[in-house]
């Protein structure tokens, strides 16, 4: 299955991963390793359960309730990030940045 990554503001394809029982986590995963430029990507109520989404630029994302619950969140560039209703709980929030995150 073919799952794409847009930009949350153009709609713009901003990384596309196709496997077999592909998964948005797994994406995200694929898209980091190929060092895809992530910042305001939509990924509002994305399932991200466990990710491992270390170092990631997230930057201006929309991850308004995403599950981000037992994610790996070290280092990550969460600023000006839409986190309403995300579920963090367990979260690795290690030296992310949520400056200007909107978290409420």
């Amino acid at each position: 299955m073919k799952i794409e990554i847009k930009n949350r503001w153009s709609l713009e394809v901003i990384f596309a991963f196709e496997c077999e029982d592909n998964t948005i986590a797994l994406t995200l995963e694929a898209a980091l390793e190929a060092k895809a430029n992530l910042r305001s990507a939509n990924l509002c109520g994305a399932d991200l359960y466990g990710a491992n989404l270390r170092g990631a630029d997230l930057c201006d994302a929309n991850l308004c309730g995403a599950d981000l619950c037992d994610a790996n969140l070290y280092g990550a560039d969460l600023s000006c990030a839409d986190l309403r209703g995300a579920n963090l709980s367990g979260a690795n929030l290690c030296d992310a940045n949520l400056r200007g995150a909107d978290v409420n």
